[in-house]
């Protein structure tokens, strides 16, 4: 069974840090894309970064690129989000998917019927 669980999230003041982490399991981690998705209050869901852990690729959304960063940990099935110097506008309940990005393309996509789960909550507020 296909598992992506999300951790890190929490209250951080303007200008702070966050690590995100997905924990992935029930598919070989190498063969797909993990990205990382985000969905504030009354917002779209928009793509944040992504990643193809067998060779590294990855991609950001323009508003992240100069301050978020993606990797991953092939030996724990794992995907991290490095956030620094959070803004308001980043507060947003964020989740890891499987399969939903392309890191050469840069483009992000889901379908309404996607399972997401409950991911982790980033409030950045003073």
């Amino acid at each position: 069974e296909v598992q992506l669980v999300e951790s890190g999230g929490g209250l951080v003041q303007p200008g702070g840090s966050l690590r995100l982490s997905c924990a992935a399991s029930g598919f070989t981690f190498d063969d797909y894309a993990i990205g990382w998705f985000r969905q504030a209050p009354g917002k779209e869901r928009e793509g944040v970064s992504c990643i193809r852990s067998s060779d590294r690729s990855t991609y950001y959304a323009d508003d992240v690129k100069d301050r978020f960063t993606i990797s991953s940990d092939n030996a724990k099935n794992t995907v991290y989000l490095q956030m620094n110097s959070l803004k308001p506008e980043d507060t947003a309940v964020y989740h890891c998917v499987v399969d939903r990005c392309d890191p050469v393309f840069g483009g992000f996509y889901y379908s309404p019927n996607d399972y997401w789960g409950q991911g982790t909550q980033v409030t950045v507020s003073s």
